[in-house]
């Protein structure tokens, strides 16, 4: 094939349309993951997308305020003084709120990029999996932690603008302050965990509620029964099997506060045992993730 030679007139033609690199700044890895986390808690509320996607987590904004607010629209009509309802205990009462909006929205935050497989897109960036994982995270958190807040901060300000006792209500609502931290740990990191693993957001959805749902029904149920048998000592450690249970108990144990119901206090060594668990569970939780997104 020697002989044969290259045309002297080839048909190849450049053509110059236009692009040209690009010579601006550019913005660290910690600008992505700031913008991530961004995205993420606004995407969490239903904030920059269709108005349907907004329902869900707004009702449920709406769900765990309303009752706060009457009462104490209430308390201050009727002159009571008091708070009907403690701080921490209201986030109790109304646990199964905080499970139905992390059950939601959790799946929002990660199914949708393995589903539409764009987490690649992210990785192929200097985005790190530890970085996804660390916006994806601290963004569920804050949206957890705000919607815990927010009902304890309208009994708050009620109860300045009821003249009600200043020093009690700020101590306890500090209380409460410190139960919605532990619940925006243990919840959102549960639920990105199980979110993690489908791809299709109504399994998530269905797994984290049966989580949340299945264990708080057994947990009450056991406690229960060991009142009735006349073992109340010991049926502090069935809150151990339900998140919110758990929370309620070691808040009552660090700060010296009553429980209701069928529940017990836990002895000092119930108190550490249960910070040990809420600490293996958020660290856990995170370091799983961690491991999942290495993988992909």
């Amino acid at each position: 094939m020697s002989g044969v030679r290259a045309p002297e007139n080839p048909q190849d033609v450049i053509h110059d349309i236009g692009y040209r690199h690009y010579e601006g700044p550019r913005l660290s890895t910690a600008y992505a993951t700031r913008s991530l986390y961004t995205s993420s808690l606004r995407g969490a509320f239903g904030l920059g997308r269709s108005g349907k996607s907004k329902i869900l987590p707004m009702a449920m904004v709406v769900i765990m305020a309303l009752p706060a607010l009457i009462m104490v629209a209430v308390s201050i009509y009727i002159k009571s003084g008091k708070l009907p309802v403690d701080y921490p205990n209201y986030l109790t009462d109304l646990q199964f709120v905080t499970a139905v909006f992390t059950a939601a929205q959790a799946p929002v935050l990660l199914s949708r990029d393995l589903r539409f497989m764009t987490v690649p897109l992210y990785f192929s960036r200097p985005l790190r999996s530890t970085d996804y994982v660390r916006a994806k995270y601290a963004a569920m958190v804050s949206a957890v932690f705000i919607l815990t807040l927010l009902p304890m901060l309208i009994m708050w300000i009620g109860s300045m603008l009821g003249s009600m006792d200043f020093g009690y209500n700020l101590k306890h609502f500090a209380f409460g302050v410190v139960a919605a931290v532990l619940y925006a740990l243990l919840y959102a990191g549960l639920g990105l965990l199980i979110a993690s693993a489908t791809p299709r957001r109504g399994f998530g959805v269905a797994a984290i509620i049966a989580l949340f749902m299945v264990s708080e029904g057994v947990a009450g149920a056991l406690r229960g029964v060991l009142h009735v048998t006349g073992h109340q000592a010991s049926a502090f450690w069935i809150s151990m099997l339900n998140p919110g249970f758990l929370i309620d108990s070691t808040v009552a144990w660090m700060f010296g506060l009553p429980l209701r119901g069928p529940a017990a206090v836990p002895t000092t060594v119930g108190g550490i045992v249960f910070l040990a668990e809420m600490v293996l569970l958020a660290v856990g939780t995170y370091a799983l993730l961690i491991r999942r997104y290495r993988k992909i």
